[in-house]
């Protein structure tokens, strides 16, 4: 939908699925030039905040490695994932975090994670009376860029189970960053968040970036940009003196 709204608006968006952020800038970018308009992408804090925090702390500190953990919370784009599969009516996932692998970032290990060692997804399915529930298992569980490479554990519960203990939207996460300055000498720099309300975090997210999507447009720029393109000023409705000021 982004490469047809950028037709008659500047936009803001948070697509958020990572391995297609690539292609859907080169999509973004190219309709927005045709049309004279501005494209603020993935914005929200992962990918967002994370990505600034990442690029960041890799240019403080690039000797080193990176190592990012989500959750405990629910996942807005897999649970809709799961909610779009024939049968299901109602789910929400958690992504939970190896607090072991955490451990192994800290205490310098650099150990070397594989999707599936930093987190695990769980899922809670409301099934359609007489829906196949091996099947929906199924297709959760080899579903793409979503669960196919992580642990997954998929339980199903009943309506008014998903209302009563999973109506709420948590979620966080953290960036680790562990670098070294010279030998034997290890600096850990941490960005972590902890949300009672996932879309309610995100939405201030994408509002601030509509602020600094305005004076991009402002500064003469037609086409797509990320959020590691804009100064952070330009997200704060504060002027640039008061930011000096109250900030610096």
């Amino acid at each position: 939908q982004g490469p047809a709204a950028v037709k008659y608006f500047n936009t803001v968006d948070s697509f958020d699925t990572h391995a297609d952020i690539p292609a859907y800038f080169a999509d973004m970018d190219a309709a927005a030039k045709e049309a004279g308009h501005s494209a603020l992408i993935s914005t929200g804090w992962d990918p967002g905040l994370f990505s600034i925090a990442r690029t960041l702390t890799e240019a403080v500190l690039p000797a080193g490695y990176t190592q990012t953990f989500w959750g405990r919370g629910v996942s807005q784009g897999h649970s809709d994932a799961i909610r779009r599969i024939e049968g299901v009516e109602g789910a929400v996932q958690y992504t939970v975090p190896n607090q072991a692998a955490i451990k192994a970032v800290e205490s310098g290990e650099n150990p070397q994670l594989s999707t599936a060692d930093k987190h695990s997804r769980l899922c809670y399915v409301v099934a359609a009376e007489g829906a196949d529930k091996e099947r929906i298992t199924r297709e959760i569980k080899e579903m793409p860029k979503y669960f196919a490479d992580y642990e997954t554990t998929v339980n199903f519960i009943s309506a008014q189970e998903l209302a009563r203990d999973h109506a709420g939207m948590p979620h966080g996460g953290q960036v680790l960053r562990l670098g070294h300055t010279q030998e034997g000498v290890k600096h850990l720099v941490r960005f972590q968040l902890q949300l009672d309300s996932n879309p309610d975090f995100t939405g201030s997210m994408v509002a601030a970036s509509a602020r600094a999507l305005v004076r991009l447009h402002q500064h003469g720029h037609r086409g797509a940009a990320s959020v590691l393109d804009l100064p952070p000023a330009w997200y704060s409705p504060s002027s640039p003196e008061d930011l000096r000021a109250q900030l610096l």
